[in-house]
């Protein structure tokens, strides 16, 4: 029922501010993301083509890889002739994978960059199964494979930092090559440390709570019809409420700009804003089996994560580099939950580990904004070059 209300009400909306103000996207509404839309990027006093493909899929997830045309530019590799390439892995945690945006075109200066795109639950029909965390961390095993291991970085976000760390783990353990680095930025690797309210309410209520409370069932004429899903619109209200200084922001900065004619910065702020609003269902089982083995039982930590009939075994990752990267004012994933991921690979040796702690940086700041392009990008790279 509230999913059909929600929807009647977002038509309504986007009705009004279309009669309203022309061009302006009602940044509440569920319909299409923006594109990633990077056709090249500007390097020294030239532009580099980017050509966009999709390199895999499974129904829930597009592989996209974005290629730098005929550029010779590769800093990663610069005395070696078989490039790096990296593997972004978004997080499926309401947002779609275009809030990435901005990390992927800063990234395409230093190699190709691969993002996993999750579909809209909504839009994928129940005859294609079920889809729990175990189903995403075989989904980023099989791009690992895909992709090949030997010659990539790969860099997790938020949610995905913990089925990144397992499906690096069962790579290793099926014998396949280990990343050349992995990149934990923001996520709930140990939720046991500094818990956030996010930690509190999922801890707070059993499972069955979130079943009966937010989880809704995809009404015609959407493809999932029948899906039962965590609706975007929960996730919406939830995350808006939480910040609602980065939507304020985002508003005042396009009004601003529309008014003062400056159509450049318009375009960019509109962009940004279409970006932040766009969310997504998530399936119910992805959803709960988040709750519980990452917010309730802590499954990773405590050893006793599985896939399958497979443990995933994290002690195991040796010849890897790890490098965890925390907000000191993120509230969203608590003080000491990603550095936690190094007492976890305790194989790895000391001088292939990174602690980076940023400086007034809340969630959002590790990956869009001044502090990604200023504090956390060079960061990053400079360790990925270090351990190449």
């Amino acid at each position: 029922m509230w999913y059909e209300w929600m929807e009647a009400q977002d038509s309504l909306l986007k009705s009004f501010f279309e009669f309203a103000a022309p061009g302006y996207r009602w940044p509440y509404r569920r319909s299409e993301p923006p594109p990633f839309g990077i056709s090249s990027i500007e390097a020294g006093d030239r532009y580099i083509p980017i050509v966009e493909t999709v390199v895999d899929r499974t129904p829930f997830c597009e592989l996209r890889r974005f290629a730098r045309e005929g550029s010779t530019l590769n800093k990663l590799d610069q005395s070696d002739a078989a490039a790096a390439s990296i593997f972004v892995c978004a997080p499926l945690a309401g947002h779609h994978a275009v809030l990435l945006r901005e990390m992927v075109e800063t990234l395409l200066h230093d190699a190709d960059v691969y993002i996993t795109d999750w579909a809209d639950a909504r839009d994928v029909p129940v005859s294609a199964g079920a889809f729990g965390l175990s189903d995403y961390i075989r989904t980023l095993e099989r791009f690992l494979r895909r992709i090949g291991t030997a010659r990539l970085h790969v860099i997790a976000v938020c949610q995905a930092t913990v089925p990144a760390l397992a499906a690096s783990a069962l790579v290793s353990s099926s014998g396949f090559a280990e990343p050349l680095s992995l990149t934990l930025m923001g996520g709930p690797i140990d939720t046991r440390l500094g818990p956030t309210a996010i930690d509190r309410i999922a801890q707070a209520h059993g499972i069955e709570w979130f079943r009966s409370t937010v989880i809704e069932t995809v009404p015609p004429p959407y493809s999932g019809c029948g899906r039962r899903v965590y609706p975007g619109f929960i996730q919406r209200a939830a995350i808006v409420a939480a910040h609602p200084h980065r939507q304020l922001a985002l508003e005042l900065r396009y009004w601003a700009s529309r008014m003062s004619g400056d159509r450049q910065a318009t375009t960019d702020t509109l962009r940004s804003l279409s970006e932040y609003s766009a969310f997504l269902d998530m399936s119910e089982d992805y959803f709960l089996d988040m709750i519980r083995v990452v917010f309730q039982e802590q499954c990773l930590p405590r050893g006793h994560l599985q896939v399958g009939e497979r443990r995933v075994r994290p002690q195991n990752l040796g010849s890897m580099a790890l490098c965890t990267v925390e907000g000191d004012r993120d509230d969203i994933t608590g003080a000491g939950q990603t550095h936690a991921a190094h007492s976890l690979c305790n194989a790895i040796p000391a001088c292939r580990r990174s602690r980076l702690t940023i400086d007034n940086c809340d969630h959002y700041d590790l990956f869009t904004g001044s502090t990604w392009q200023r504090a956390v990008y060079p960061a990053v790279v400079q360790f990925w070059r270090s351990v190449a």
